[in-house]
């Protein structure tokens, strides 16, 4: 039954409980992830009645395309948010880095979970099982669809070959272990220990490696950036480390004017109360790059203020964290911003236009 926006289930006893639609994208680790996200909501919300809708999106159905090529930007997002426009879902739950820097209007990240390891992994042929990048052959062919990961990669390890390789997780293992075109594959560790795969990590990427893509490893909860009482409710999720973290990652990307189809990568830590973010662009070759650190002070003597009223004028790169520090927050989107200035300054625009071009032309 429904009241107004909400809709209400009665059980055998007659108790009548809340509905919360969420939904999430079909594949095996999604669903891992939103049953991980949903769990936690019932644990706080017992009286809450949480139902789950999957469904396709773009990026599922065009398996044959290197993302960068897609020129999508909301590839794994549009259906689920126009379930969440047209009222049939509740909210939504994404991998952060999925989600652009700009949201559509009405739409709002209302909680970003504690993260889950944020590096790249290398998974192995099974001919090739105890070996490292380092020490594959010559000429070793290596899959990622990520033009970050192969970009960084390729200046790294020049004696290996980098292709592309779509598809989901289990997709991609299946390629890497049935076939012989690749010796390895480059993957987030965060999904492959989601779905319970840590066995097939050979090597984890350190930063001087590989850097990770901005908001890598981290869940995000989206929702109407009207529905005050959902927002509320998926607050509480919110990990504060994380949240400033990953405001400082998409303000420095959406300040570069970044996406899929260029190159730039990031890492970030806390330590005493100092937030560093680390930034780098890149060539398509990773021969021509440009790499810097900066560093704020997020101080927690603040950490919990006067909630505002929530509207569009606090979302900050897409995200409205209640109960993290105001200040806070704010000082992680001027330390993105600071660095991508930084970069630009130094030709940063110049690396990126021409490896969109390269990257179009292919």
């Amino acid at each position: 039954m429904a009241d107004g926006p909400y809709k209400y289930i009665r059980d055998a006893d007659g108790n009548v409980s809340r509905v919360i639609r969420v939904g999430t994208r079909k594949s095996q680790l999604a669903r891992i992830q939103t049953d991980s996200v949903v769990e936690k909501l019932k644990e706080l919300h017992p009286d809450v009645h949480f139902e789950i809708v999957a469904m396709s999106t773009t990026g599922d159905k065009i398996l044959d395309t290197a993302l960068s090529k897609i020129g999508e930007k909301s590839l794994f997002t549009k259906e689920l948010e126009n379930a969440l426009e047209k009222n049939e879902v509740d909210l939504v739950v994404h991998s952060l880095k999925d989600l652009p820097t700009v949201l559509p209007v009405g739409f709002t990240i209302g909680s970003v979970l504690k993260r889950e390891n944020p590096h790249d992994a290398v998974v192995l042929h099974p001919k090739h099982k105890g070996k490292r990048l380092d020490s594959l052959a010559n000429k070793s062919v290596v899959g990622t669809s990520s033009l970050r990961r192969a970009a960084q990669l390729k200046k790294r390890f020049p004696h290996l070959e980098f292709k592309d390789i779509r598809g989901n997780l289990n997709t991609r293992l299946k390629k890497l272990d049935e076939k012989d075109d690749f010796s390895a594959i480059i993957l987030a560790a965060a999904g492959l220990r989601r779905m319970g795969w840590e066995n097939r990590i050979s090597q984890i990427l350190g930063p001087e490696d590989c850097m990770y893509a901005v908001g890598q490893g981290a869940l995000a909860v989206e929702v109407r950036a009207r529905d005050q009482d959902i927002l509320e409710m998926v607050s509480v999720l919110n990990d504060s480390d994380t949240v400033l973290r990953c405001i400082s990652e998409r303000a420095f990307l959406k300040h570069l004017e970044g996406g899929c189809s260029v190159p730039v990568a990031v890492y970030t830590e806390i330590k005493n109360s100092q937030l560093y973010l680390t930034g780098a662009v890149y060539s398509l070759d990773g021969s021509d790059s440009l790499k810097e650190t900066m560093q704020t002070s997020i101080s927690s003597d603040n950490q919990v203020e006067e909630q505002e009223k929530v509207d569009e004028k606090v979302q900050r790169v897409g995200i409205t964290a209640l109960k993290v520090s105001e200040a806070a927050q704010d000082a992680a989107v001027k330390l993105g911003v600071d660095l991508g200035n930084l970069l630009l300054s130094k030709g940063a625009k110049e690396i990126l236009t021409v490896a969109r071009q390269l990257n179009d032309a292919r």
